[in-house]
């Protein structure tokens, strides 16, 4: 065979050849480009001192009690202890009385704090406020019941005879009057908080959080009269009161005197 008829032979069988492949299957395609791995930006923190646990109101503060955080710098606030801006800032704290409930990681600051140099209710009283006790029926008759707990919020009720009524009138007249609204409860009996999930809790007294001029008038309306706590709504603490009812209103209402089995209605005042 000619030379020249077999390169037409050999190109022939190669172009059979490579039809025949192509029409064996899709071209494999070309690889994907891989992605670049972008590296997410790092947020700036800062050490935060905070609470490791739980810290109720009047917990005496100990090391196991605290730890250091990283917190992001831009929710980091003037009130928060920072490493940064006081290293040993754990170890002064250590010793403090918790003035008011701590949640675990919550960050620790010194206003919700005081120190243990005196007694625990002089610690979580207030700045300018005094420690009052009243005596209360420890059933709970003159307290709501009995469900009025440690930071609730009462008026406080006094009543007593009115003697020159009970004289002109020839029968005992009893008063009752609002002594002081939105009060806070510090303690009854020795509970100074709700634990354990507590709903009632009873004592022979509340401490209540006054004013020096409050507890002037709270001082001499016990030894004048009994004193009755009214608990008041939480959606109602901190909201001046509604004016009271004139004395002509009040006096339609009355009260009925029962004396060996005979009732007198007789007016308020």
């Amino acid at each position: 065979m000619k030379p020249a008829r077999l390169a037409i032979l050999a190109v022939a069988l190669l172009a059979g050849g490579t039809a025949a492949y192509l029409m064996s299957g899709d071209a494999p395609s070309a690889p994907a480009p891989t992605a670049a791995v972008v590296a997410a930006p790092v947020m700036p923190v800062t050490d935060v001192l905070v609470a490791a646990a739980e810290l109720p109101m009047g917990q005496s503060i100990q090391a196991a009690d605290l730890r250091w955080q990283a917190w992001p710098d831009q929710a980091v606030t003037a009130s928060y202890i920072t490493r940064q801006s006081n290293p040993k800032g754990l170890e002064e704290i250590i010793g403090s009385i918790a003035r008011s409930a701590f949640l675990a990681g919550e960050p620790i600051r010194p206003q919700k704090l005081a120190r243990s140099d005196g007694g625990f209710m002089a610690a979580i009283l207030p700045p300018g406020m005094r420690a009052i006790a009243v005596v209360i029926d420890n059933k709970g008759g003159n307290a709501a019941g009995g469900f009025i707990l440690p930071n609730d919020h009462v008026d406080l009720l006094r009543t007593f005879r009115d003697d020159e009524a009970s004289r002109s009138g020839g029968s005992e007249t009893l008063v009752s009057e609002t002594l002081l609204t939105d009060v806070r409860v510090l303690a009854i009996g020795q509970i100074v908080q709700e634990k354990n999930g507590t709903n009632v809790v009873t004592g022979e007294t509340a401490t209540l959080a006054l004013t020096p001029g409050q507890a002037e008038l709270v001082t001499l309306a016990q030894r004048s009269g009994s004193l009755s706590l009214s608990l008041r709504a939480l959606a109602d603490s901190g909201r001046v009161a509604e004016p009271e009812p004139d004395a002509d209103q009040r006096a339609d209402k009355g009260l009925t005197i029962v004396r060996f089995g005979v009732s007198q209605q007789q007016s308020r005042r």
